[in-house]
């Protein structure tokens, strides 16, 4: 982790993978607040996982959830009884921690990035850049900056500037003052109170 002005930036590569209790695949957190929370008290937090095989999601009651599909084939989640194709890379899917959740791969191994959220508390909105762009990050929350393929940038008024390379992030304390540079795609996840 390095710091830039009011960047900082969490590099992948050095996220430890922690697997999961059944096998089927291995979980690397971005992010998460408060910062070392752990699964049972975090207001948000933000991870990549790298899915092996079919099984049932963990339930997480009171969380809401958005995953995106990366790398991979895609797979079937079966929500509450009802099946969700989830194929296309970088198309946000959003549902409710505590459903009973089941995932089918389609051909293979995936790898999909989660935002998760407790329900009451705060709100997340995933928005994705695709390059060539440049934009202001958003203002009035907390906002979490991933690369997730190509490079980005995110600079200072100032004229720090902390670039990103694939699955790197940025935590920006003053996003008013920032500004993005996109050459692939890269998620802007902006946190605020709930109401």
């Amino acid at each position: 982790m390095t710091t830039s002005g009011r960047i900082q930036v969490l590099r992948a590569s050095e996220r430890p993978a922690t697997a999961w209790l059944n096998g089927g695949g291995v979980t690397r957190e971005v992010a998460g607040f408060p910062a070392g929370a752990g699964l049972a008290g975090f207001d948000w937090r933000v991870s990549l996982a790298d899915v092996a095989a079919a099984g049932p999601f963990s339930p997480f009651p009171g969380i809401d959830r958005v995953i995106t599909l990366l790398e991979g084939p895609g797979m079937v989640l079966t929500v509450d009884g009802t099946e969700h194709r989830v194929d296309a890379p970088y198309r946000p899917f959003a549902f409710p921690g505590e459903a009973a959740t089941d995932c089918r791969l389609l051909a293979g191994p995936v790898v999909d990035f989660n935002v998760m959220t407790r329900r009451g508390k705060v709100t997340a909105d995933v928005g994705l850049i695709t390059a060539p762009a440049s934009a202001d990050v958003p203002s009035g929350g907390a906002v979490l900056v991933v690369c997730l393929s190509g490079t980005a940038a995110v600079g200072t008024t100032a004229g720090d500037d902390a670039p990103l390379a694939r699955y790197d992030a940025a935590l920006l304390d003053h996003p008013d003052a920032h500004r993005l540079r996109v050459d692939g795609v890269t998620a802007v996840i902006t946190f605020r109170p709930a109401r």
